[in-house]
């Protein structure tokens, strides 16, 4: 542990998280909102499925974990097949990977979800709620674009807004670290006052990335 305790966000997953830093990914996207606020911490393994991540899961989460530990799944994503094959046919089969097997996946983790009150962000329906999604939200047919990567952001973040949770994980609901003013502020224009950077920075950070102002 680093500097003060608080809130950690462990995003855990194959490789559209491992690239989630990337190309204006959706990790990126959730650090600069929580900067100062919570730590999110990137496990994201490309190449992995569910069976191979079980293998790891109590060393990435071990059992002592707090009981305030909220979990939240992604579904499966869709895909654009077309760009698989041009993009991925050497990785993957574009056979397998179809947007009509995402969404069984999809539906299986929805379930799950039910049946054990989990949270769970339905990523197969809102991607294709997107006008011409299938070429705006992918980089290679399965891995996010910075388009994407915003609608995946936004869901989460619509979750962590409406639930029931105490605390609250939403980033306006956690307190801003060392948000007080200081005299080493830098001073505003009239040379009278500080400005306080931690503040605007803040309040910046949706409008950067486009973000919907309901986030």
């Amino acid at each position: 542990m680093v500097g003060p305790e608080r809130p950690q966000f462990v995003i855990f997953g194959s490789s559209i998280v491992q690239f989630s830093y990337s190309h204006g990914g959706w990790g990126a996207v959730l650090a600069d909102l929580y900067a100062r606020k919570a730590d999110v911490l990137l496990r994201g393994y490309a190449g992995w499925n569910s069976r191979r991540a079980l293998q790891v899961l109590e060393q990435v989460f071990p059992k002592s974990l707090s009981e305030k530990t909220r979990v939240i799944f992604l579904t499966a994503p869709p895909v654009n097949e077309e760009q698989i094959r041009e993009n991925l046919s050497d990785q993957t089969s574009p056979q397998k990977r179809t947007n009509e097997s995402c969404k069984i996946y999809s539906d299986a983790c929805l379930e799950v979800c039910q049946e054990f009150d989990v949270k769970g962000v339905d990523l197969w329906t809102s991607i294709q709620k997107i006008k011409d999604w299938s070429t705006t939200c992918f980089r290679d047919g399965i891995h996010f674009s910075s388009e994407g990567s915003k609608i995946v952001a936004e869901e989460i973040l619509k979750v962590l807004r409406e639930a029931d949770w105490e605390p609250c994980l939403h980033w306006k609901s956690l307190p801003t670290e060392f948000l007080e003013d200081s005299p080493y502020d830098p001073p505003s224009a009239d040379g009278t006052t500080t400005v306080n950077i931690a503040e605007q920075s803040a309040a910046a950070s949706p409008m950067k990335w486009g973000l919907s102002n309901e986030i």
